[in-house]
Formats: C-alpha cells, structure tokens, sequence
C-alpha cells in the first residue's frame, strides 16, 4: 500500500513538473493570441486572432459553401514575423486556394466542387494579427 501511495506521489509530481519540463531550455515568448473569432455559416467564413507571438498551429475547419464559381478571399493580415497560409479544399479535395497571409488584398479561388469545404490556417511561428474572409465570388 505505501508502495502504491508513492508511486502516485511521484506521478503526481512528475505531471505537475511537466509543462516546465517540456518549455525548459526554449527561452522564446509564445503566445496563442487573443480574441480568436471565427464566423461559420453557409457561404460566409471569417477567422480572426490577435496578439499572436511566435506562435505556431493548424486551425482545420468544415465551411459549407454552394458556390459553383469558386469564392473570393480576402486577406488583412499584420504579420511581424514568421507566416501563416490559407488553404482552402472543395469538396471533392482538391485545394482552391493557398495563400500567405503576409499577401493583403482580394483574391479569387480556383473553381471548385460546391459542399462542404475544408479551411485550414497554417500559422508557422507567426507573431502578429490575422484576419481572413472568404464568401461567394
């Protein structure tokens, strides 16, 4: 039993250890942002995140768009370092649309199969703010 009692003990403590242990060494300041906003509808897509500091994770979602014309994207992004890309699949797959977010402007997708959609964000130690809208062209 004091066998068992310390065991746990140790595992406990190991866990509570862990977050440091894995940041250990790194010395960088990284940040997931703040105020991440994502707007999900039919034929509207929206995603927005401030504050990010070197910061780096997929974001994947399903977006239902009836498009047949493919869509336009904009992009107004304030990236100080690091990138971030968009890519967009339709529903047979087949990407659309990649795009670095550090490229501002209006941009129109390739055609594509009507459905249900996949957005993804690809943030790749990205510090800054990123917004990004796509809808029907």
């Amino acid at each position: 039993m004091n066998l068992i009692r310390a065991t746990a003990s140790r595992l406990l403590t190991v866990a509570s250890l862990l977050p440091f242990l894995m940041l250990g060494g790194c010395g960088e300041v990284v940040s997931s942002g703040k105020n991440l906003q994502v707007t999900n509808e039919v034929n509207v897509f929206r995603f927005q995140v401030s504050d990010l500091k070197n910061y780096s994770q997929t974001y994947s979602f399903t977006w239902t768009t009836s498009s047949t014309t493919g869509v336009i994207v904009n992009q107004l992004s304030d990236i100080s370092g690091g990138d971030a890309t968009i890519v967009l699949k339709d529903a047979a797959g087949t990407t659309v649309y990649s795009r670095s977010m550090k490229q501002d402007g209006r941009f129109a997708s390739a055609v594509g199969v009507p459905g249900l959609w996949t957005v993804q964000i690809l943030a790749n130690k990205v510090s800054g703010s990123l917004l990004m809208r796509a809808d029907p062209n």
